[in-house]
């Protein structure tokens, strides 16, 4: 007997480019279906571990890790592609696969249809990493890199599935896809006793729902949360408007999250089992990033650090003193956006500040503001002059500085320094003291 069920495929491709994701017919995916994924998949996916964190220390309360990004493609995608691969019908392997992709699911596509000899063709959009690109075709993939976004890519992906008969594999909502994804949550529950929240990175919901639908059979106790970047919430679209909805999306440090849509099946499956949703600001995702490398030692992708910029960014006070599991989905971060994140992490942390200051253009002027920012321990990273603008008089000068500084309170004292010294100057953007999460004094969460 079939643990979920589906139209007749040829009624199906009537109202649906995908067979597998029918807005008419939604799949709810059970819990003897992630079972089932955990068994046939065992093989030849990491049990990757899931380990108390330091930053615990910062945030008061005791957080695990479930570092899935230690997988071999680098993300927790490798789960449901394997299994959506496994349970191909021999025809169906031999004439090979085809997804659409950002990066990570066409990465797990490849890598496990290479290891199991089907043939596997991906679409990538123009905006895909290419650390991401230049991955799948070391997998020997096929890849195709045509759309601006993954709308388009999926639309070139139909056409190419259609003309060459390949089965579209989508990597999100296809019922296997999020069975297999539902596999993390049963190691979880196995690797941390007395769980009180699990958080989930949340794109188009196909890890959300398998893991929704896991911990709300093993323990209905244990909360679910999700997490989306402001800038592609798909998901809290879907809520305010009782269902998947289109939302333009815009770039996103979480690029892993980038869906417009919201699986029909994972939305079916999740909707009534998620306890809270959480959106997250950019700066928070860096922040989080940066709060990885320099307490962990790792480096994970924008929609890995979701879950931990949800607790810097404050919306999860209700866990303070409870036992929480952040979900470190990818670490495929591109390094040319990693510098950036580690740049604007700094820029949110305190530790990064950018100043005007109008200093006398007679001789010494502008390095008498140098030595004055470096007798309190500030470090200049980037300096630039302007005369032609300074309205003030002709004996002017603008600097703009870019200075370093060893947190929030170092930054406070340079403010006050140029405060007292110079009668024009003004900051960019300089942090709130509300907005940084200060360090837990109490040693409560020392041990797991």
């Amino acid at each position: 007997m079939p643990l979920f069920h589906r139209r007749d495929l040829h009624e199906t491709e009537e109202r649906s480019d995908d067979p597998f994701c029918n807005p008419e017919n939604p799949v709810k995916i059970t819990f003897e279906e992630i079972t089932s994924a955990a068994y046939k998949i065992r093989s030849g996916i990491k049990n990757t571990p899931c380990e108390f964190s330091h930053i615990s220390q910062l945030t008061g309360m005791s957080i695990f890790l479930k570092k899935d990004f230690l997988q071999h493609t680098g993300s927790f995608k490798e789960r449901g592609a394997r299994y959506a691969l496994l349970k191909l019908s021999d025809e169906e392997k031999s004439r090979g696969v085809i997804a659409a992709s950002l990066g990570n699911h066409a990465q797990a596509v490849c890598y496990h249809g290479h290891q199991l000899g089907i043939p596997v063709t991906v679409v990538m959009p123009l905006i895909a990493p290419i650390m991401k690109i230049q991955k799948c075709r070391e997998y020997h993939a096929n890849v195709v890199i045509e759309g601006k976004d993954m709308a388009e890519a999926k639309q070139v992906a139909f056409k190419i599935s259609k003309e060459r008969g390949l089965i579209y594999i989508n990597g999100y909502d296809h019922p296997h896809i999020i069975a297999g994804q539902g596999t993390i949550a049963l190691e979880i529950l196995e690797q941390v006793p007395d769980i009180d929240a699990i958080v989930v990175p949340t794109g188009g919901g196909g890890l959300l729902a398998g893991v929704s639908v896991a911990v709300k059979m093993l323990n209905p106790s244990v909360k679910v949360i999700g997490v989306e970047s402001e800038r592609c919430a798909s998901y809290s679209q879907a809520m305010a408007n009782g269902g998947p909805t289109f939302t333009p999306i815009e770039g996103t440090l979480a690029d892993g999250l980038a869906v417009p849509e919201v699986g029909y099946n994972a939305w079916e499956t999740s909707r009534n089992l998620l306890d809270k949703l959480v959106v997250v600001k950019e700066e928070y995702i860096a922040l989080a990033i940066l709060r990885f490398i320099e307490n962990e030692k790792c480096v994970v992708e924008g929609a890995g650090a979701c879950g931990l910029a949800a607790i810097l960014s404050g919306q999860l006070e209700e866990f303070r003193g409870k036992r929480l599991v952040l979900i470190l989905s990818g670490g495929n971060i591109d390094t040319t956006i990693l510098g950036r994140c580690l740049e604007r992490g700094l820029a949110a942390d305190g530790r990064l500040v950018k100043c005007r200051v109008t200093v006398s253009d007679r001789p010494g002027g502008i390095c008498e503001l140098c030595k004055m920012v470096s007798s309190i321990g500030v470090s200049i990273k980037d300096i630039v002059h302007e005369r032609a603008w300074v309205a003030s008089d002709v004996f002017s000068v603008e600097v703009i500085v870019v200075c370093e500084t060893r947190d929030y309170t170092h930054s406070v004292q340079l403010r006050e320094l140029l405060q007292s010294k110079y009668k024009k100057f003004e900051f960019e953007n300089f942090p709130n003291e509300q907005s940084l999460v200060a360090p837990f004094t109490q040693d409560l969460f020392s041990m797991p």
